[in-house]
């Protein structure tokens, strides 16, 4: 260990794994170490007699819920957006190779106490319940006005700036009413509170885009996909990867201290009597808590079933957004629901979590909307965490330190902080423009 690397990365949390593997395609000596004995930190994925000795302590799962091994359950469980950025750097690494994606069935949201089919196009505006008819037809022209929308083209701008234009001005061009302007800003493009409203509309009409083109992409009933085995998978064929293009991953290195010099910043990483040296170390909060701060916490039900989510057309893996409004709230809750048909839990089992920005300290009653969407559940554990912020100067202790997961069960939030951070460490932005055919969906 006692060498020279370009960057140390700590922890193998899905941030740290997919940031190892970028730099080590850039021909960057990397050495990748976690105080663990298991890939994944916050993000690991536990088979069935993990998750009871972590939530249950000494009890053993009861039998009935089939083989241990049959479980793979993602501790921060997010779908992919089908051509979102996530998918982008999969394919720029050609990780890709090591993973299998299906399709995920359903894109719910909550509304007036039902769950509807998330509309995004405007055929599907036509037919949605969410909406009367009058209110179709406004939402119609609106979703005809952004899928034909093309940054590059003004013809298809029809004189709007959309850098200038606020959100709440361009829907009000079309007279969207609140209820349409709720699910298209938070179950379509996918915003986590109403903030997006005051800011320019050209990032709304993107995430619309992004939704409907990733929709479009496997023809399936959401725009998501997610890797057969779940997300435990990710940071195994980031290792792979890294191994590849000559890094180096070691697991079990206790206590990893970083080391800074005099000027404050960073020289190398002590484990075992042992210094690592390097000019640059990426992280996650935990290995640097005197450099990050409390933002909040995320409270999450974990919830084992033996039957898909209730009015969900029978989906086999689905996502219900719950905005923010429909449940007098701060923030957004989300509804993550996966099975046997991504061979996350054995047949006939359903994982499913509910998860949401804590705003009180009891989980189990401040989750129940979105518990109760599940009907019936076998078992259900309950969890918060802290939520953390790097709060040092990068540019002078050359630290990049990862924010916390959120309480979102897609990929995008996710993915914005890998690019800044990779942006931050190289100092050049990454390509992004690949071919997404190279991410290809399991067939039935």
């Amino acid at each position: 260990m006692d060498e020279e690397y370009d960057v140390i990365v700590l922890g193998t949390g899905l941030k740290e794994c997919i940031l190892s593997g970028l730099l080590s395609v850039d021909r960057q000596k990397v050495l990748h170490m976690d105080r663990n004995d298991y890939y994944g930190g916050e993000s690991a994925s536990l088979n069935l007699n993990q998750l009871w000795t972590k939530f249950r302590g000494s009890d053993k799962p009861p039998p009935h819920l089939g083989s241990s091994r049959d479980y793979n359950v993602d501790m921060v469980p997010k779908f992919m957006m089908a051509n979102g950025a996530l998918v982008r750097v999969l394919i720029h690494t050609d990780v890709t190779k090591y993973l299998m994606f299906k399709a995920v069935d359903g894109s719910y949201v909550y509304n007036k106490g039902k769950i509807h089919k998330v509309p995004a196009t405007d055929i599907e505006a036509l037919k949605s319940p969410l909406m009367g008819i009058l209110e179709k037809r406004r939402a119609r022209k609106f979703f005809i006005y952004v899928q034909d929308y093309e940054e590059e083209n003004p013809k298809t701008h029809e004189g709007l700036d959309l850098t200038r234009v606020a959100t709440k001005e361009l829907i009000a061009k079309y007279g969207l009413d609140e209820n349409t302007v709720d699910f298209i800003g938070h179950a379509l493009a996918l915003h986590r509170d109403d903030a997006y409203l005051n800011e320019p509309a050209l990032d709304t009409v993107k995430r619309m885009k992004l939704y409907s083109e990733s929709l479009a992409r496997f023809q399936g009933g959401s725009p998501y996909i997610y890797p057969l085995y779940g997300l435990g998978e990710l940071p195994q064929a980031f290792a792979r990867l890294s191994a590849v293009y000559g890094g180096t991953y070691m697991l079990s290195k206790p206590e990893c201290k970083v080391e800074f010099d005099e000027d404050g910043k960073v020289w190398g990483v002590t484990s075992d009597g042992e210094t690592a040296k390097a000019k640059k170390v990426v992280c996650d909060p935990s290995y640097l808590p005197n450099k990050v701060k409390k933002v909040g916490k995320v409270a999450r039900a974990i919830c084992i079933m033996s039957h898909p989510i209730p009015n969900t057309s029978e989906s086999q893996s689905v996502q219900i957004i719950l905005p923010q409004k429909q449940l007098g709230r701060k923030s957004d809750m989300y509804v993550f629901c996966c099975s046997h048909s991504h061979n996350v839990a054995p047949k006939g089992k359903y994982i499913a979590f509910v998860s949401t920005d804590a705003e009180t300290d009891r989980p189990d009653i401040e989750l129940q909307p979105g518990i109760n969407l599940l009907g019936p559940v076998d078992e259900i554990f309950f969890d918060t965490y802290d939520r953390f912020v790097p709060v040092n100067e990068p540019s002078l202790d050359n630290c990049f330190i990862s924010t916390s997961y959120d309480a979102t069960t897609h990929f995008e939030t996710t993915v914005r902080d890998v690019l800044t951070m990779y942006t931050q460490i190289t100092g050049k932005v990454l390509d992004l423009s690949v071919d997404l055919s190279a991410a290809s969906a399991a067939e039935e």
